[in-house]
């Protein structure tokens, strides 16, 4: 393939992939791929160029949205507040996305064995991301006299964060959240308390 037909297929890709995202998120469910290549006005063979399968193209969006959140610590990995700010900002002002990813993965990591290339490129992406914020985790629970491991940091500041996501993307409940900016920083601020301090 010449470099201009590997640009062009690549492009492609990436606008299969983001058109996937905007339905999937649109949709608040699972999409056909049937719609997506209404949506692109293309052919669904096209779509098979590029992927394998639905499952496939999801693992990819999950991937896509592990870079994101990569970038987010190599952005910030000098400062805890900044990087736990932004973390958890960019998971609760798009709850929907949060929730429906994970189901997805979830749900793939149980049933999915065809695509373990790129559950190890996701897996390797994560790694990354925990590794480049260690050091000032490491120091954030050092300077506050916490009792917590960086793993158990960081599985809190996660478990939290997906918390805030459910509640904030309810029906139910968001018809009782008074300021849904004031909870968010509340959610931030509670992360950001340091529990389990050595005694």
């Amino acid at each position: 393939m010449n470099s201009e037909r590997q640009q062009n297929f690549l492009l492609r890709k990436e606008k299969i992939l983001a058109m996937a995202e905007k339905l999937l998120l649109d949709n608040n469910q699972d999409i056909t791929l049937e719609e997506l290549a209404s949506e692109l006005d293309i052919a669904k063979g096209t779509i098979y160029k590029h992927f394998d399968s639905k499952n496939q193209l999801y693992l990819e969006l999950i991937i896509l949205n592990e870079k994101r959140l990569l970038d987010i610590s190599h952005k910030f990995n000098t400062d805890i507040n900044s990087y736990v700010s932004e973390y958890m900002l960019y998971n609760m002002l798009n709850s929907n996305r949060t929730i429906l990813l994970h189901v997805i993965e979830e749900r793939l990591t149980n049933n999915e064995r065809k695509l373990n290339n790129l559950f190890d490129e996701l897996y390797k992406i994560r790694e990354a991301r925990i590794l480049s914020i260690k050091e000032i985790t490491d120091k954030y629970l050092k300077e506050n006299n916490s009792a917590m491991s960086i793993r158990d940091y960081q599985s809190y500041v996660w478990t939290v964060t997906y918390g805030a996501c459910l509640l904030l993307n309810s029906t139910h409940y968001q018809k009782a959240i008074g300021s849904r900016d004031r909870l968010i920083k509340l959610y931030i601020n509670q992360v950001l308390m340091t529990p389990d301090k050595v005694v």
